[in-house]
């Protein structure tokens, strides 16, 4: 049988030899998800197999959870070494050896971390200085950084949370990223769970009903005048909750350029049910109703590089309401139409498929659509189970090991096989990473600041204006979070004026002229006076950390 497809693979090139030329010059990315709840990369030998099968799938990158509970499976980040048993002990730093051997091979590394969900179970973490064991549950007042669901429930499931809405909570999810960032080679960080989890209640079909954190509310309050605490479908406090969200990814983009300019911000993006032109429009879906995620947002104001909606639809479903087949394709459709000047690569769920199923998805993937619009590549989740036979769906019975379902998933990919009656196969030979431009010869550049008092106390959701300073025409403008930080990116090289305009809280020069230079970051600091009191204290330094802004001032990565 293969002798035979070998036969018609061979005719093919010699009535097409522009074909498989083609597809061999192309530039694409192309990776594996790699998760961090079974074999990948705990061991030496693990890694060294995972690079060995992503050469051999012709792939070019891998997108691997380093930042799973609150912890990392490296030992230099904010966040705690990985207490799994079966990790090799330390020296070993799994990042570490896999960024040293997949680099080796010419495969880029993304860091996939966990943002909200920080622990999972009633035991608490053995490490004394885990984020869990600081600010979780046990802990009161402002201290207390878990979310909370409107009925008061604590936990998604198993699932604790630091919620977004709370400033010492972000600040430490950001510095979870940036941490990883100054201290590893890395090509690439990769948002995962960056929104408002799952598990809502019934009595509010359709929207969040997490956030409400105390810290969190407060500040919700403060900011709008109001005493109430807000209903879920309440339309101020889903867009107030869904901004602390987008403040955070903006905050490690803007940061991380700053540590090291050319890695990559990705995200793996939501994409529930049927796409937006179905749900009746991009305001109306799942994903920016009932996880609070405005992915489309990012992309415009240009906050990720990467977008790779986890579009995981079964190629199979095909009845309605579930067919998941047009799920996929209306998802894929979107994804490409509204990258604005950033890119998409295409998630599938080779997991939930057979394989023949997960090779005509990628070419779904990467086929541009009626727009003419393209994705730069293709992600599969996962390593670890690469077809649904690995996965234990009803569907697919007997189940087999990873190694044989991801062998066969390489040859579909790489070869002519029976799973795949195209040629040249989709990924017939390897691919270069695909080039950013504006990471790699950026005509812009971003701003980023403080606005505090003049004894230094930040000034929580103050108004911060970037005007014309000729003209005085407004460029943008942005509220300060919760430690008076606020970011601006892509603007036009030259100078501005940062202006924080008439507030009942300050007094004084609220003025300061900045140049941005293509490239770079300018930084403001604003003190004025504060009238009538202080505003909000700065956060105590308790969670493990640093200041991403000194990150050159550490010496050999040590905190």
């Amino acid at each position: 049988m293969q002798r035979a497809f070998a036969v018609l693979f061979i005719l093919a090139v010699l009535i097409q030899p522009g074909a498989l030329q083609a597809r061999a010059a192309q530039s694409e990315f192309r990776a594996y998800w790699v998760d961090a709840f079974g074999e990948g990369i705990w061991t030496e030998a693990q890694i060294t197999k995972l690079v060995d099968a992503t050469k051999a799938a012709h792939l070019n990158a891998l997108v691997v959870q380093v930042g799973r509970r609150g912890d990392c499976f490296c030992n230099r980040a904010a966040m705690p070494r990985t207490q799994q048993s079966d990790v090799t002990a330390p020296p070993y730093d799994p990042l570490d050896s896999l960024i040293a051997k997949a680099h080796a091979e010419g495969i880029k590394v993304h860091a996939w971390i966990i943002t909200t969900a920080i622990w999972n179970s009633l035991t608490p973490p053995r490490d004394q200085n885990h984020v869990f064991n600081l600010h979780g549950p046990s802990k009161s007042g402002s201290d207390n950084w878990i979310m909370r669901r409107y009925d008061g429930a604590n936990r998604a499931g198993a699932d604790y949370l630091l919620d977004p809405g709370h400033p010492d909570a972000a600040e430490y999810m950001v510095r979870m990223y940036t941490s990883v960032a100054a201290n590893y080679d890395i090509d690439g960080l990769n948002f995962d769970r960056v929104r408002y989890p799952d598990q809502n209640l019934t009595t509010f079909p359709g929207v969040s009903q997490w956030g409400y954190n105390p810290v969190a509310v407060a500040r919700f309050q403060q900011l709008t005048g109001r005493t109430d605490e807000p209903l879920p479908s309440d339309a101020q406090w889903l867009s107030w909750r869904r901004d602390q969200i987008t403040s955070i990814v903006r905050k490690v983009y803007v940061e991380t350029y700053a540590i090291k300019p050319h890695v990559v911000i990705s995200a793996d993006t939501i994409t529930y049910g049927y796409g937006p032109a179905t749900q009746g429009g991009w305001e109306a879906t799942r994903t920016y109703r009932e996880v609070l995620q405005d992915w489309r947002g990012w992309m415009e104001e240009g906050i990720l590089d990467l977008n790779i909606p986890m579009n995981y639809k079964r190629e199979h479903f095909t009845t309605e309401p579930n067919n998941q087949r047009r799920m996929y394709e209306e998802w894929n459709e979107y994804a490409r139409d509204h990258q604005y000047a950033r890119s998409v690569a295409i998630g599938s769920a080779i997991y939930l498929n057979f394989v023949g199923n997960s090779i005509t998805q990628v070419r779904k993937a990467l086929t541009p659509n009626a727009n003419g619009n393209s994705a730069v590549g293709w992600v599969g989740y996962s390593y670890r189970t690469p077809d649904c036979f690995t996965n234990g769906s009803p569907e697919c019975k007997p189940q087999r090991s990873g190694d044989l379902s991801r062998a066969e998933l390489a040859r579909a990919l790489t070869q002519p096989s029976e799973y795949d009656t195209a040629l040249p196969p989709v990924f017939s030979a390897a691919a270069t990473v695909p080039t950013m431009p504006w990471k790699a010869a950026p005509t812009t550049g971003h701003l980023a600041g403080t606005v505090k008092t003049s004894s230094g106390v930040p000034l929580d959701q103050i108004l911060v204006e970037i005007r014309d300073p000729e003209t005085d025409a407004l460029v943008t403008s942005r509220l300060t979070d919760g430690l008076g930080y606020a970011a601006f990116v892509d603007l036009r090289p030259g100078r501005y004026k940062v202006f924080v305009p008439d507030d009942a809280r300050v007094t004084g020069k609220r003025v300061q002229l900045v140049t941005v230079a293509a490239g770079g970051v300018a930084r403001f600091a604003i003190a004025p006076f504060a009238k009538g009191g202080e505003g909000r204290r700065p956060p105590k330094q308790t969670a493990p950390g640093f200041d991403p802004m000194e990150a050159e001032e550490l010496p050999n990565g040590e905190r």
